[in-house]
Parts: C-alpha cells; sequence; structure tokens
C-alpha cells in the first residue's frame, strides 16, 4: 500500500453537498480490479473512479488519460457524473489536456471528449448502444414498479449508452416526485423516468428556475433498489431521444435529485449532430488515500 492523491467530488451542483458525490484516486497504478472494487465498496458512494495513463492505443488517439469507473459490486463501462467528476479532479490536481479547448477521456466504452464551457465542463453523449421504444410488456412492468397507470407513460424508450437504462416520460414533474415505486416490481431494471415542467418540450416560462424536465433514476442496489441524486449517463441518453424525438428543445436545464433533498442541475446542448451533456463540480475533500 501507498498514499496516493485523492479528491471526493460533488458533480451537478456548485454548491457542495447538494449534488452527487464522487470519489476519485488520482493515481490508479498497480491496482488491482479487487483492490478498485473494495475500495469503492468502503466509500459507500454511488461510484468512484481510478486515474491511470492513457493505453498505448488510446494515447495515440488523443487520449489524455485513462479512468476506470467502480459502482458497488461492480465496473461500468461508462458513467456521467463520474466522467465530470473525474475530469475537474484531474484538472485541479494539475492535469493539462493536450489538446485546447478539450480534454479527451479514455474508458471502456472508448474515447469520450469533453469541453470547458465557462465554469461547467460538459462531456460529448456516446453514441446510444440500444434505443428505440421498449416493449409493452416492459412498459407495464415498469408503471406497475412505478405505480402509476400505464396511461400515465406518455412515451418510453431505450436510454442505452452502456448503463442499460430504459427511460419513461410522465405526465408531470409533480407525479414524477411522486413516485414510491416497488423495488420487489422493478427488480433488476435499471428504469430513468423525466416528467416535463410546464408544457412539454418547453424551459416553460412559467418556470421561474428555468428547468424543463424533472428526472428521477431507480437501479438495482446492494439492499434491493436505490436511487442516484443525479445521473449523467441516464440524461445523455434522455437527451438524445427527447431531442431526437421532438419532445424536448435544443437546450434545456433539467433538474434532478429533488426527491433526495439535492439539487442537481445537468445542462444539455445540442451542437449540430452532438449533444453535450454537463454542469458544475465542486471539490469537498482533498488528501490522501492508503491504498
Amino acid at each position: 500500500m501507498r498514499l496516493r492523491p485523492f479528491q471526493q467530488v460533488d458533480v451537478f451542483t456548485a454548491t457542495p453537498y447538494l449534488g452527487n458525490p464522487l470519489a476519485v484516486v488520482l493515481d490508479g497504478e498497480g491496482l488491482s480490479t479487487e483492490e478498485m472494487q473494495r475500495f469503492t465498496n468502503w466509500t459507500n458512494l454511488s461510484e468512484a473512479t481510478f486515474v491511470l495513463p492513457p493505453t498505448p492505443e488510446g494515447h495515440a488517439a488523443g487520449a489524455d488519460y485513462r479512468v476506470r469507473i467502480f459502482c458497488p459490486g461492480r465496473e461500468l463501462p461508462f458513467a456521467g457524473h463520474p466522467t465530470l467528476g473525474t475530469c475537474h479532479a484531474w484538472l485541479q490536481a494539475g492535469g493539462q489536456p493536450r489538446a485546447t479547448g478539450r480534454i479527451v477521456q479514455e474508458c471502456d466504452v472508448g474515447l469520450v471528449t469533453l469541453r470547458r464551457d465557462g465554469e461547467q465542463l460538459a462531456f460529448a453523449a456516446p453514441p446510444l448502444v440500444k434505443s428505440g421504444p421498449l416493449a409493452e410488456d416492459d412498459v407495464q412492468l415498469i408503471a406497475r414498479g412505478l405505480g402509476v397507470a400505464r396511461d400515465d407513460i406518455v412515451a418510453h424508450a431505450w436510454c442505452d449508452n452502456g448503463p442499460n437504462w430504459r427511460g419513461v416520460m410522465l405526465r408531470s414533474a409533480e407525479q414524477v416526485l411522486g413516485l414510491r415505486p416497488d423495488g420487489a416490481v422493478l427488480a433488476g431494471l435499471d428504469v430513468g423516468v423525466v416528467g416535463p415542467r410546464g408544457k412539454v418540450g418547453v424551459v416553460g416560462a412559467s418556470d421561474a428556475e428555468g428547468i424543463a424536465f424533472e428526472v428521477r433514476a431507480f437501479f438495482p442496489g446492494n439492499n434491493g433498489l436505490a436511487e442516484d441524486p443525479v445521473t449523467g449517463s441516464l440524461n445523455a441518453a434522455l437527451a438524445q431521444w427527447l431531442i431526437g424525438a421532438g419532445l424536448a428543445p435544443s437546450r434545456y436545464v433539467a433538474s434532478q435529485g429533488t426527491a433526495l433533498g439535492r439539487a442537481g442541475r445537468v445542462h444539455v446542448q445540442q451542437d449540430g449532430p452532438q449533444i453535450w451533456v454537463g454542469g458544475h463540480s465542486v471539490t469537498c475533500v482533498r488528501g490522501e488515500v492508503r491504498l
């Protein structure tokens, strides 16, 4: 074991403790998969990441660093809030991008490009692995698990960009916030729920916050169904679905974590064919860990 530089970052918020926390080990060299997983489980956070030098292939393709992303119990090929939080921590620790105006992260889904947008970072939404409408049996199961009528699900789609999200849209943000899901019914499913604030697809003029959608994310945790405070991968896939289907404008802000006492804000913007997903990050803990 040795001391390794470490940060705990709160992502999708500029105010500490209102976003989604992430543990970042800034030197993961020499650690085994088992050691990374054990540390992740110990943190009791939704994810932990380990920064490594790029592989030779990644370096040749322009990667600035490589990251391995873990949640309790398993490694993830990609996740959004760990992508933003790791990049924030890497820059805070003195990381210097090879290219001007962009940072390139290597992870198990390949290369992910990030850009700075003022005080925010944003990542380019990776291609969907699976898209299109859900099977009707799945929709009925999700409705039952969420405790809503089938007709309350006004749209649905696969939102799989590594994590295997199923996305459903309800009639309103209030209905999303009122959900009391049944973990036994939804066992084994990763479900993302989105509800419009004001009119569908409009950052409503009547909403003083300028929030277009309320989002919640449910997934299998170590102790049954869990809820994620703010989810970059889901919001990226939701944006690809909603903008592509004409259900959202090309630029909007989503709120997530409200039901958990958080205030996550996810900024979505489409530039040409590319969708960018971003937000603020703030370092809450900086030091060393013995690993």
